[in-house]
């Protein structure tokens, strides 16, 4: 069987390719339709031989609760006609990195011992882009294990200026 990311990424290029406008909220929209699709029961409904694709495809919209674009429509109608749902969620992931790549924005996790401040977010992620030299959507996951400092992960980079990895750093001196 081929890996999901190579079933997913000619959808997640089409997609790309055919809206121009408002990729930011079309994005979102497949984001909805991933994490509907990605209900077990939901899958095993949509694999049964007796269940129509229509019938699918009101059940998810339905769930989903927001109207949908035509272009997340034509998605999820081809996604669900080829048999094809359970990969929705890598095809929003994909189709996300493009958004993101097209419009010069990286994805950035701040890893945090502690809760960063709203007031505050704004001005880490000030120095962080000045670091990356990238502009960053980013978004905070509190870890108290690090015990202090943050480790920002921005694609395959990482940054980590916590507490814990200096005392790993310092073990590993001393063990060597």
């Amino acid at each position: 069987m081929a890996e999901i990311a190579t079933i997913a990424r000619p959808y997640a290029e089409a997609l790309f390719k055919a809206s121009s406008t408002d990729r930011a909220a079309l994005a979102g929209q497949v984001q909805a339709l991933a994490d509907v699709a990605g209900n077990p029961q939901l899958l095993h409904f949509a694999d049964d031989p007796r269940i129509e694709a229509p019938q699918v495809l009101g059940l998810i919209s339905s769930v989903v609760g927001t109207p949908l674009s035509d272009a997340a429509k034509n998605l999820l109608a081809a996604v669900v006609d080829n048999g094809r749902l359970a990969v929705l969620p890598e095809i929003a992931a994909q189709f996300h990195a493009l958004v993101n790549a097209s419009s010069g924005v990286s994805d950035a996790a701040i890893h945090s011992a502690f809760p960063i401040e709203p007031a505050q977010l704004p001005e880490v992620v000030a120095v962080l882009e000045k670091r990356f030299k990238r502009k960053l959507n980013a978004h905070v996951v509190v870890e108290p294990e690090l015990i202090g400092g943050i480790r920002v992960v921005v694609g395959d980079e990482v940054l980590d200026t916590s507490v814990r990895a200096r005392l790993e750093q310092m073990r590993a001196a001393l063990t060597a």
